[in-house]
């Protein structure tokens, strides 16, 4: 088996008194789609904030592609690349001269041929002389995975990746992202709140609570465990403290 591409080991972030990350661990597989979930302040986006460097932890080591975070992140940064819908692009410049500016950050030789690519695969190309300020939620959402899908990178940090897109774009932009996956070999880690979402996408499910990791488990494991029917249940289970009560063959039972 190979080694895994993120190793996250009894991490901890404080923020002065407050513990926004509390001792965690996880492994996320090569080749794979993790969800990282938890309700609001749970910690999510400090730990991706860590990963990827913009944030020092308190304690504990990062190791991305076996190499140490702390140390030799340029090493790394290269292959990795990250979306959020939360993240602003420059306003006044262009859709293209604002991936322009990322492109060429990340060396690429064919500029005009990636946008190019890109601009089909996310039906943006025709707002790519539109100011980046002009642009709808959603048409910024889409922009901003372009950017992440750059450098085609081997790992994927992606922060609510369909926030604010319709049904009907949401759909194409995962289905974009499994064909991806499945083309490139990448591993995705993400965050998201949409429970249908992590249920089509992902091979794994870390739940974190107050800065900790409560669960993890495939989405079909958690299901079981939780006697639910849908992600979106487990979650409210996990975020509202609700314990396994007793096991009924197979099938376990949350109570309150």
């Amino acid at each position: 088996m190979s080694p895994p591409v993120v190793s996250v080991s009894r991490v901890s972030k404080h923020f002065d008194s407050v513990m926004a990350v509390d001792d965690i661990s996880f492994d996320v597989r090569s080749q794979s789609t993790t969800a990282l979930l938890g309700g609001n302040g749970a910690g999510k986006t400090t730990t991706l904030s860590m990963l990827l460097g913009l944030l020092l932890p308190t304690s504990g080591s990062i190791s991305i592609f076996d190499t140490d975070m702390l140390r030799d992140r340029y090493r790394v940064l290269p292959r990795v690349n990250f979306s959020s819908p939360y993240v602003d692009l420059p306003r006044r410049l262009t859709v293209r001269e604002n991936l322009t500016v990322y492109a060429r950050l990340y060396g690429i030789i064919d500029i005009a041929g990636r946008l190019k690519a890109l601009g089909e695969d996310l039906q943006i190309g025709r707002f790519f002389n539109r100011p980046y300020g002009q642009l709808s939620a959603g048409e910024k959402t889409r922009v901003v995975l372009a950017k992440a899908l750059l450098n085609e990178p081997e790992l994927m940090l992606l922060d609510e990746p369909t926030a604010s897109l319709d049904p009907d774009t949401a759909d194409y932009v995962r289905g974009m992202l499994e064909a991806y996956r499945k083309r490139t070999g990448t591993t995705i880690l993400l965050a998201s709140h949409n429970m249908s979402e992590v249920e089509r996408l992902c091979d794994d499910v870390i739940m974190l609570r107050t800065g900790k990791v409560v669960d993890r488990g495939t989405p079909a494991q958690l299901l079981t465990r939780y006697g639910r029917q849908n992600m979106e249940e487990v979650f409210i289970d996990i975020a509202r403290e609700r314990k396994l009560d007793r096991v009924l063959g197979d099938q376990q039972v949350v109570k309150k």
